[in-house]
């Protein structure tokens, strides 16, 4: 898979489930968005598995 997966997650901060779109075509990547929920800014890691699915993980913007 090279293209954008939809990929949900809870908000570090409120803890409320949200909906992020990765670009798959990008083995790992940083950035930090704002939460659509409490648009508090968050910190996005995402790796993309062997298999081409993205696992992410969101952290407080300070961490």
């Amino acid at each position: 898979m090279n293209g954008v997966e939809e990929v949900s997650a809870c908000c570090p901060y409120c803890g409320e489930p949200i909906t992020l779109l990765i670009d798959c075509s990008i083995a790992e990547q940083r950035y930090i968005e704002d939460c659509e929920v409490c648009c508090r800014p968050m910190n996005v890691a995402v790796a993309i598995t062997a298999e081409g699915l993205p696992q992410v993980s969101l952290t407080h913007e300070n961490e």
